[in-house]
């Protein structure tokens, strides 16, 4: 697998995350047993690609975000 997200795309990434995370432990609290899994699984498939460096559908539409890969 090679690179294609840069640091600041990775960074995002791990922001948006974070935000999701909380949200669905807010909504989770609050009974709602969709949004809160839907929110664990969004959020960690964006902390798995930016751990990785790769984005599978960046890879499909063949767009690169960091300068050097």
């Amino acid at each position: 697998m090679t690179t294609n997200m840069g640091k600041l795309d990775r960074g995002a990434r791990v922001a948006v995350a974070l935000v999701l995370l909380f949200l669905a432990l807010v909504s989770g609290a609050l009974g709602s047993g969709v949004l809160f899994y839907l929110g664990i699984g969004v959020a960690a498939v964006f902390t798995l690609t930016a751990l990785v460096g790769n984005c599978p559908l960046y890879s499909i539409i063949g767009l690169k975000t960091c300068r050097d890969c």
